[in-house]
């Protein structure tokens, strides 16, 4: 099992190759080149202490300034493998959202190494515009999504447009590339 930094490493190499590389999200390079992106990974295997996490990061994005944390990444390295374990914690921490009273300033986004889109083909390449080296939930700032969406012409296109992008690429050459940056080969 590879450390924390190890992760750390492994995701920030996804986001380079996958999200900014593939052009997955248009608005991912600003945040990516910047100090204010965080990477923070939970080693943990306990319920309670993934929970803990969870808590944590929201509180230290909202009580953080955008320009010092605009958006976190928490990567569980040792938990959530299941993607059925995964989408659980997922709904427990939009549960744990709404309680604190951050539905719609704060919004979740999902990445798993097994994701599947629903009503979706499982062999479909499409599925790779989520799937991670680790399970990772994206805390985003709504208002931040907000000004980059009304900035960018078209933002509905696109899905469509990463579905081609990752059609085009094929399943064998993205599970190729996901395990490179698992395995560090």
């Amino acid at each position: 099992m590879p450390d924390g930094a190890a992760v750390e490493r492994q995701t920030r190499a996804w986001l380079a190759d996958f999200v900014v590389g593939l052009n997955l999200c248009p608005f991912a390079r600003p945040v990516f080149e910047s100090p204010a992106l965080r990477v923070a990974v939970c080693d943990s295997r306990e319920s309670p202490d993934l929970v803990r996490a969870f808590l944590m990061e929201l509180d230290l994005l909202q009580s953080q300034p955008e320009e010092e944390v605009a958006t976190t990444l928490l990567v569980f390295s040792r938990a959530l493998a299941s993607f059925d374990d995964y989408l659980d914690f997922l709904a427990e921490g939009q549960d744990l959202l709404e309680q604190a009273g951050l539905e719609g300033l704060v919004q979740l986004a999902s990445f798993h190494p097994d994701y599947l889109f629903e009503g979706e083909d499982p062999a479909s390449s499409s599925h790779y515009s989520n799937r991670s080296p680790w399970p990772t939930i994206h805390f985003i700032r709504e208002d931040m999504l907000s000004r980059v969406l009304g900035e960018f012409p078209d933002p509905e296109a696109i899905p469509a447009r990463n579905m081609q992008t990752l059609a085009d690429i094929g399943v064998d050459e993205l599970r190729r590339r996901v395990r490179l940056l698992r395995t560090g080969a």
